[in-house]
């Protein structure tokens, strides 16, 4: 018997079946009671989840330690726990209340995604697994926008079926990011449909993305939103949803990212990467708790052949 096959099989069925269940939980609740749920359901994560906890604080301290103390950067992660459970919370409470949805998310800069898309190439908006993302896909479609995002399978396929529900279920179109040509072909038809395509670019690509700076360490970080800019010559919107007070939700639209051209395309799509990175990062040391600080953001290693190819 494959021990560690097993193991692994049955992590992602309780995940599962605590995901259904929690789901059927909320949906009884009143809506005065969800969040205090969540914050109960982030203590016992932070406790059990041992490894993604230690990821979130080595993650911390490598951007942090220098500015903030060690209770600052354990309360940070402690605040992000809270407010993933959060936002995974009044995800499936309000998927099927768009009403409440709209009276809980605000716009702030909205005129530069409606400028972008009235040029008629469609829109990229990059953003970041920071804050209720998902939500603010939500909240578009709801507000009339076509949209797709680009996502990454979930490890669990039975899992990834019940999300892929979910989004149908308002609106949001899935364009998976493998296998890499499907990827690229229906990213490109929803830009020439005059459509928003949401772009993560906050995680780490492994192989075949460039090398970027983010919190003073080299991530590998996709191309894919000026590689697809170039191409298509869709605008570039940045854009973030901030949690606020009473667990309300602000959506921030900046205004459209201009295209800085080098004497190479590789130059091109490295220099933009790396500003739009810097956007990002820009977000997360305002809004800590806001990011995903448990994924393993520079697990990939730098190697010294890529950056002379990044600086030819």
């Amino acid at each position: 018997m494959d021990w560690k096959k097993t193991t692994k099989g049955s992590k992602r069925f309780f995940a599962r079946s605590g995901l259904q269940i929690c789901s059927l939980i909320i949906k009884c609740l009143p809506k005065a009671m969800i969040y205090g749920f969540a914050k109960h359901m982030a203590r016992l994560g932070y406790f059990i989840a041992s490894k993604h906890r230690n990821i979130a604080l080595e993650g911390l301290n490598a951007a942090f330690r220098k500015e903030k103390t060690p209770d600052e950067i354990k309360k940070i992660a402690k605040d992000c726990f809270i407010f993933m459970a959060k936002s995974g919370v009044e995800l499936l409470f309000l998927i099927d209340r768009p009403r409440l949805m709209r009276e809980k998310v605000s716009f702030l800069g909205k005129e530069h995604l409606d400028a972008a898309l009235n040029k008629g190439k469609g829109v990229i908006l990059v953003s970041a697994h920071f804050g209720n993302f998902p939500l603010m896909m939500a909240e578009l479609s709801v507000e009339g926008y076509k949209i797709a995002g680009i996502i990454r399978y979930a490890r669990d396929k039975k899992a990834e079926k019940i999300f892929y529900n979910q989004r149908q279920k308002v609106g949001i179109k899935t364009i998976y990011s493998q296998p890499r040509k499907a990827c690229v072909d229906n990213s490109i038809r929803t830009l020439r449909n005059n459509e928003l395509l949401f772009i993560p670019l906050d995680q780490n690509f492994g192989t075949g993305g460039v090398f970027v700076d983010f919190f003073g360490r080299k991530a590998a970080t996709a191309t894919g939103p000026v590689v697809l800019s170039l191409r298509t010559q869709a605008a570039i919107v940045p854009c973030f949803i901030i949690r606020g007070g009473n667990d309300t939700h602000q959506i921030i639209f900046e205004p459209e990212f201009r295209l800085e051209k080098a004497d190479t395309y590789e130059k091109t799509v490295f220099i933009n990467i790396q500003r739009l990175t810097n956007i990002i990062e820009s977000y997360i040391r305002k809004y800590p708790a806001e990011w995903g600080w448990i994924h393993r953001r520079w697990k990939s290693q730098f190697k010294e052949e890529v950056e002379q190819w990044q600086k030819r």
